[in-house]
């Protein structure tokens, strides 16, 4: 208990630290007028776009995503370059119907049998970007990245150009949607994101810390993309990372590059933001948690390493990246400890003597009060976006969000001990549901 409750006031001091700044921020800003799409300066020149979308055994959900985005994209000039396996016959097919219908699609096979890794993939998209480049002798100003699953937006493109002009990266919310048959796990991923997106991508942005991507929503300057390729030998997306978009963007910190955090609503007052149905069941929503502590805590530590000695606040946000394994181990010992207590004091109730002290009460006191705070937070950021109800539905989810990482661990110090022994690195991808939207936003 002593261990549990230490381990978790430094946490909590942590967390209170950033959540302080952020505040203070708020009131020294005052409020701030909300910023909307309309109000976005046409581009000077003009944009075009290419959009990067890695697929492996994505068959079940690529076609809908891709005749969505099509539909939905008020940004007309763009190309959707879509990397999917030789060996994943059945995802090549699906994209090859909607390519066949649309020019816009462009099908690209990856050379290598897959699985190999995200970034892999991403990668065999980038040579084709270079190649219709070189064959059209038009350039792309950025290459905007998304997934298979997700819902795009109909103003992200408007929103990207806008900003890309001071900008080498723009990163969208993530909004996730919660998926009303596993509203508690799915609906965990969104009071993260909620939170995350919203006070710590903020903070680092404010505290000039480098702004890791989320894979997902992010435009890339391709001038950027291309003075990283050449730090990688020709590609810039690291083929043997598992979170080759945290990498990135510190990356482009690194090299002095400039990304914006974008939050602004269209004319109907939504976000303007990415929506995906992340993991509904336990068991995968624990893989992806596996994968994310790896390629950011653990391997990505290795790869990473620490900011230029100066950037205080870039060692502070790059240590809060890296304390999942150690909040891990603090948690399940804390679990223990409450259980072992309870039984603990229903024996001396039994045997008539009387209880130790476990740990010093002010201690304890400061963790229930952290507690309650932590939980206020996430419940009002989460209602922000979401909503009353799934505000208040974050309270409890706030344990399954916990038993989730619980359940990661083990699996996350597995991939990383086997990654140490030289196994490759593979992509371990969950399994995907398109939800049903409308073709025009």
């Amino acid at each position: 208990m002593l261990f549990a409750a230490a381990g978790l006031m430094v946490g909590g001091v942590d967390d209170l630290a950033l959540d302080g700044l952020f505040l203070l921020r708020r009131l020294w800003r005052g409020r701030e007028p909300q910023p909307w799409v309309r109000d976005l300066p046409e581009p000077a020149t003009a944009t075009r776009f290419a959009i990067l979308v890695p697929a492996w055994n994505e068959a079940a959900v690529i076609g809908a995503m891709l005749a969505a985005t099509l539909g939905r994209y008020r940004h007309r000039d763009y190309l959707i370059f879509v990397a999917a396996y030789a060996n994943d016959r059945a995802t090549v097919d699906a994209i090859a119907r909607v390519a066949e219908r649309d020019g816009r699609v462009r099908l690209v096979v990856n050379p290598r049998p897959g699985p190999t890794t995200k970034a892999d993939n991403l990668n065999a998209a980038w040579r084709a970007l270079l190649r219709e480049e070189a064959a059209s002798g038009r350039g792309f100003v950025a290459a905007m990245l998304h997934d298979a699953e997700d819902v795009v937006h109909p103003d992200e493109l408007r929103v990207c150009a806008a900003l890309l002009g001071e900008a080498d990266v723009v990163q969208l919310p993530v909004l996730p949607l919660v998926h009303p048959k596993a509203p508690m796990v799915s609906g965990h991923y969104a009071d993260e994101f909620a939170e995350s997106h919203g006070k710590q991508m903020v903070m680092r942005a404010a505290l000039g810390a480098g702004m890791p991507l989320a894979g997902t929503g992010c435009a890339i300057a391709t001038a950027m993309l291309r003075r990283i390729a050449e730090t990688r030998g020709g590609l810039p997306f690291e083929p043997t990372s598992l979170t080759e978009d945290y990498e990135l963007g510190l990356a482009i910190a690194e090299l002095g590059g400039r990304g914006v955090f974008a939050r602004y609503r269209d004319d109907g007052g939504e976000p303007v933001a990415v929506r995906a149905y992340f993991p509904g069941d336990f068991a995968a929503a624990a893989r992806q948690k596996a994968r994310w502590m790896v390629g950011i805590a653990l391997a990505g530590w290795d790869r990473t390493g620490w900011a230029r000695p100066t950037q205080l606040t870039d060692h502070w946000m790059r240590m809060r990246d890296r304390r999942a394994p150690l909040a891990v181990l603090v948690l399940a010992a804390a679990y223990a400890a409450l259980l072992a207590w309870a039984l603990d004091d229903l024996l001396h109730a039994w045997s008539g003597e009387p209880v130790p002290v476990m740990a010093p009460a002010w201690l304890l006191a400061f963790n229930m009060a952290m507690l309650a705070w932590r939980l206020a937070m996430r419940v009002a950021f989460t209602t922000r976006d979401y909503g009353w109800r799934e505000g208040l539905r974050a309270v409890p989810r706030f344990l399954v969000g916990n038993t989730v990482s619980l359940a990661a661990a083990p699996r996350a110090l597995a991939i990383y001990a086997a990654m140490l022994l030289g196994a490759a690195p593979v992509w371990d991808k969950t399994e995907h549901e398109y939800p049903a939207v409308e073709a025009a936003g």
